[in-house]
């Protein structure tokens, strides 16, 4: 089972709103309560934390799906939901957090760094909050909006100062076994170690962190051994230090060639990461030495002795050491704090060019602004018929929170679209009455059809609550639907003449429908005064 987990996938989703309540007080001797429904809490949130007492990511290996808890909707009488708990993530220092395309979104370094991987939702807002002077019972409320889902891949790169590098088996885990209190695992076999190893080593009043990698060989670079997999884990170290080893009886091989050959796959592997991040230092480019291992070999020591001049030609610090006999050790951890400090030196800032960092909001831009309507519309052709797609934070979010089944809280959101200015944006745009309008993306938006009918002044109107008398259908019928009305109303009349007169004919009725009518009419003209 694995121990050691450097690179993971996690599906990260906040907690979803809770929605708000509609209620109305209802209490003896106390006519028109007024409405006491309470906001719904917001979602709780994931966010990853720096924890110095983890390792490995492992945990979200096993794990890879977090949820945050909902808010809990809001109750009558004034009660308000509870707002789901954020939930905590701790991570290692030097955790790098990336979309699934590779962009870098954050990279946490230092004890108790935070980053927000998915936001909780929107509570939603009650029918007390929702009441003012002009609308004094809304019978509707605001629903929670659903939280964040994002999906991000988390890659561990080890904070160390100094980083071992080497082929297999050249005595990088006896190295810093011998130097620090790490115990990583020592066998006579290549590719002992599989997963990077820290140790503190204590030099004087300086105190750093070495990193043991995975062994490289020729062709890393193209996948061969463990490839170039645990070199991130050298990235963020001041300097490296090659471990050679001066014993090894495999044909083909000498210091030199193994110094090379480290040298060229180092190479390759800085290049990739300069090119992902201009601003860090090459590894080409940092401070290293180069360690002369197992001279408690006798052929070894006398290999040692030889190909040292030629190293310190390059420019090369050389240490000839023994992990066995621990022969050199105090002088390497000398020269590697000498090295640790100059390069804390280097990065210190000065103080008197140091100013505290404030961090201010971004300025509200004037009515000319771009920024300043919130919301973008544009047109979009489908099936020959034009469609108005509208984005922006707050539509989107005010469709989320709507009740669609309620016509009064439909009727709100018509009143805020109109007050943001989107309906005299359509206006402006060319749309015309009857156009189909998107709001959202084109997965989960809300289409409909544009009627800009719809005024202001829905608290002026008339209607129990839960209604909106601009909604009801009042369709005015054409001259085409007045004509045939007409015809239907005089068919009908003549109907009804024919079954009297048939009635009359059997018996039932002495005089004929048009004689009746004729008498009524002689009776009105008597009734008139007479003209002089």
């Amino acid at each position: 089972m694995a121990s050691f987990v450097d690179r993971v996938i996690v599906h990260a989703t906040g907690g979803n709103g809770g929605h708000g309540c509609v209620s109305v007080r209802r209490e003896k001797f106390k006519p028109l309560g007024g409405p006491d429904g309470g906001n719904g809490g917001d979602g709780g949130s994931v966010i990853l934390r720096v924890d110095g007492q983890s390792t490995t990511l492992l945990g979200f290996h096993h794990s890879p799906h977090q949820k945050a808890p909902n808010g809990e909707p809001g109750k009558g009488d004034l009660r308000h939901g509870f707002k789901g708990q954020d939930l905590i993530l701790s991570v290692p220092d030097g955790t790098v957090v990336k979309d699934r395309r590779g962009n870098v979104l954050a990279d946490l370094l230092g004890e108790g760094t935070e980053y927000v991987i998915a936001s909780g939702g929107y509570g939603g807002l009650g029918n007390a909050a929702l009441s003012s002077q002009k609308r004094k019972a809304p019978g509707f409320a605001l629903l929670g909006t659903p939280g964040a889902e994002h999906e991000v891949e988390l890659e561990l790169k080890s904070i160390a100062d100094i980083a071992l590098v080497g082929f297999p088996s050249a005595g990088k885990s006896s190295l810093i076994a011998a130097m620090s209190a790490a115990r990583p695992k020592i066998a006579d076999y290549p590719f002992t170690t599989l997963v990077p190893n820290l140790g503190v080593v204590q030099a004087g009043d300086t105190r750093f962190t070495v990193a043991d990698v995975p062994g490289l060989i020729p062709g890393a670079s193209q996948g061969k051994g463990l490839g170039l997999e645990f070199l991130r884990h050298v990235e963020r170290c001041a300097a490296l230090v090659h471990v050679i080893d001066c014993a090894t009886l495999e044909p083909g091989r000498d210091p030199l060639t193994d110094l090379d050959a480290l040298e060229t796959e180092l190479a390759h592997y800085a290049q990739d990461i300069q090119d992902e991040n201009q601003d860090t230092v090459p590894l080409t480019e940092r401070p290293r030495m180069v360690v002369l291992n197992k001279i408690d070999v006798p052929e070894a020591r006398e290999l040692a002795e030889f190909i040292r001049p030629d190293l310190e030609k390059r420019g090369y610090r050389v240490f000839e050491v023994s992990t066995a006999s621990h022969e050199g050790l105090r002088q390497l951890g000398f020269a590697m704090a000498e090295l640790v400090a100059q390069v804390r030196t280097e990065d210190e800032p000065d103080e008197t060019d140091t100013q505290s960092q404030v961090v201010r909001p971004e300025p509200v831009r004037g009515r000319r602004g771009e920024n300043r309507k919130g919301f973008t519309i544009s047109r979009e052709d489908r099936g020959g018929e034009p469609l108005w797609h509208v984005r922006g934070e707050k539509p989107e979010r005010w469709v989320q929170q709507t009740d669609f089944n309620n016509d009064e809280a439909v009727g709100y959101l018509a009143d805020r679209f109109a007050k943001l200015g989107i309906e005299d944006e359509l206006f402006r745009t060319g749309a015309r009455p009857g156009d189909a309008v998107l709001i959202g993306p084109e997965d989960n938006g809300v289409v409909f059809d544009w009627e800009p009918t719809m005024v202001g002044g829905a608290e002026l109107l008339g209607g129990p609550r839960g209604t909106d008398l601009r909604l009801d259908e009042t369709n005015r019928p054409t001259r085409r639907e007045k004509r045939e009305q007409f015809y239907d109303r005089m068919d009908a009349k003549a109907e009804a003449r024919a079954e009297l007169e048939a009635e009359r004919k059997a018996g039932v009725w002495t005089e004929s429908v048009d004689q009746a009518r004729g008498r009524h009419l002689d009776q009105r003209r008597q009734d008139l005064p007479e003209h002089e």
